[in-house]
């Protein structure tokens, strides 16, 4: 709708109010799900929708989750017409979604008489496994169909009643059963609890003015995002970047954006991106969408509402068939994690020529997705472990880089060693920062993770990382942070492990996942000497 008359001071009570619906349904979510992947990790994102589907609302969760969820919801309104207590299930890659792990519940809010469509509410959670040929369902793949069950939109309930027969279809095809019912009930009450909240705030202010402040915010983010690509200088700036490798051989692959500034609007062109690659890092346009969506929110100095009014004034365009729009049915585990990351870097990359002093240095680059599987000796059920290692932060114009943290794309926690050494079969050996990793210059980048973890037991191993060849850039004669590496390290063999691979671990072996360091800012000073940042415990 287009910007009309409006109260500020009732916009940023609806704000607040909006926000805090997506915020209590992650708390929900992580209150009452199984998997240290959502409680602890919080690998989990929620939003509330219009009932266009549009996005009004999103808690500070997971950039590649919410900026490709709204495709999500699209998608299930499309697929079906949903009646009041309906929950739709989804994961398809190219449906919306972004890899397979992560799925999607979509519900729709009717009003008390269930008549009226006034909102759907929605949140998507990393699965820890969902089948596939590897344990975590993050394989070396080359096809979609390796990766774990496909999941297009359909009703997980109907009209308030459990489905039992889709229940047991997606329970039937997962390694850890109990856990993943456990995970999905939690996104059910999630989704409950975002319906009770809406309600509720319909009941005190009143349908008319609630919708209307839910297009009022939308709009109100496009007045914001229009008047920021004002500030940037007309003109086009070219970028490249590139991937190790997709897994499959050791070519680099390499990713283009060509940004076009000017009049308030803002194109983005991928032209130039490499083609799909056998390997799985090909990402879909919902996590090139996302890429985009978090670059430009993470520009605005302002804290204006996270809605789909941000995305308005831009144009994207991508290669069909390419590593940032891949076809069907093109492997797509690392894209969401490994080539969202390298988007990001280009896109900055880029800014950086039109307004450097607002652009930071590469940070890390990269997730570090390391997924165990195997019997947990303990109680002789499977086992199926996933986590993402942080790394150092690129620095910018006013300060140091930030240590040993996820950047960007993924905006989750670490598992704690403790809840780690509780729920599998490891020992943490050592969790340090990783010295002298950062690049050098004027404001240095933040140090890198080194994590070590010893099996206790024998297992199916799968690293997908990157940074290992092409290091973490630095910006306005900042030096690159350091690549990472990850190694196998037991009592007769040790060895340098590729950076996307699958392996056996054999009980007492260690897995040392060292991860890169950030990129520095500024040509090195006086007080970018080696070893300013110490290596420390951050466990």
């Amino acid at each position: 709708m287009p910007l009309q008359a409006y109260d500020p001071i009732r916009m940023e009570i609806f704000k607040s109010l909006y926000a805090s619906v997506a915020e209590e349904m992650g708390v929900t979510l992580r209150r009452t799900a199984f998997s240290p992947n959502i409680k602890e990790r919080r690998d989990y994102s929620c939003a509330v929708f219009d009932a266009e589907g549009q996005l009004v609302a999103q808690g500070d969760h997971l950039p590649v989750h919410l900026g490709s969820m709204p495709m999500s919801v699209r998608a299930a309104v499309e697929a079906i017409e949903m009646r009041r207590g309906d929950i739709v299930v989804l994961n398809d890659p190219y449906e919306g979604g972004t890899h397979l792990p992560d799925i999607t519940l979509v519900s729709p809010v009717f009003d008390e008489k269930g008549r009226r469509l006034l909102f759907y509410v929605a949140n998507r959670a990393h699965h820890s496994d969902v089948g596939g040929m590897t344990p975590g369902s993050m394989p070396l793949s080359t096809e979609v169909f390796q990766e774990g069950l496909r999941i297009p939109p359909v009703r997980l309930f109907s009209a308030g009643q459990r489905v039992e027969e889709v229940f047991r279809l997606l329970l039937a095809n997962v390694r850890t059963p109990r856990e993943r019912e456990g995970d999905i009930t939690a996104q059910i009450a999630a989704n409950r609890t975002g319906e009770r909240r809406l309600l509720h705030i319909i009941s005190r202010h009143g349908f008319g003015e609630a919708v209307a402040y839910a297009g009022h915010l939308q709009d109100y983010a496009e007045k914001m995002v229009r008047a920021l690509l004002r500030q940037i200088p007309q003109g086009t700036y070219y970028a490249e970047d590139y991937l190790d490798d997709d897994g499959m051989s050791r070519r680099a692959v390499r990713l283009c954006a060509r940004i076009k500034a000017g009049e308030g609007q803002l194109g983005v062109d991928f032209e130039g991106t490499d083609a799909q690659v056998a390997g799985s890092i090909n990402a879909v346009r919902a996590i090139t969408e996302s890429a985009v969506y978090y670059v430009v929110r993470a520009l605005i100095p302002e804290s204006i509402p996270a809605s789909s009014g941000v995305l308005r004034p831009i144009r994207i365009q991508t290669p069909s068939r390419s590593l940032v729009d891949a076809g069907f049915p093109a492997a797509v585990a690392a894209g969401n994690v490994e080539t969202s990351q390298r988007i990001v870097d280009v896109l900055l990359k880029a800014f950086a020529q039109a307004v450097p002093e607002r652009i930071p240095a590469a940070s890390s680059g990269t997730m570090n997705n390391l997924t165990l599987g195997g019997i947990n000796p303990r109680d002789g059920q499977v086992f199926s472990y996933y986590e993402t290692v942080g790394g150092g932060m690129g620095a910018c114009a006013l300060r140091d880089g930030n240590n040993g943290i996820h950047t960007h794309m993924t905006n989750t926690l670490n598992t704690p060693i403790e809840a780690l050494e509780y729920a599998f079969p490891f020992r943490v050996r050592r969790y340090l920062l990783r010295r002298n990793t950062g690049g050098r210059g004027t404001h240095r980048g933040g140090e890198g993770i080194v994590r070590e973890i010893e099996l206790l037991t024998d297992a199916d191993a799968t690293i997908l990382s990157d940074r290992r060849r092409f290091r973490p850039y630095g910006l306005m004669g900042g030096e690159a942070g350091k690549p990472g590496r990850t190694t196998l390290a037991g009592h007769r063999r040790t060895r340098r492990l590729a950076s996307k691979c699958r392996f056996q671990v054999r009980a007492g072996e260690r897995i040392i996942v060292e991860t890169p360091g950030g990129g520095g800012w500024g040509r090195p000073g006086k007080r970018a000497r080696d070893g300013q940042h110490s290596g420390s415990s951050i466990a």
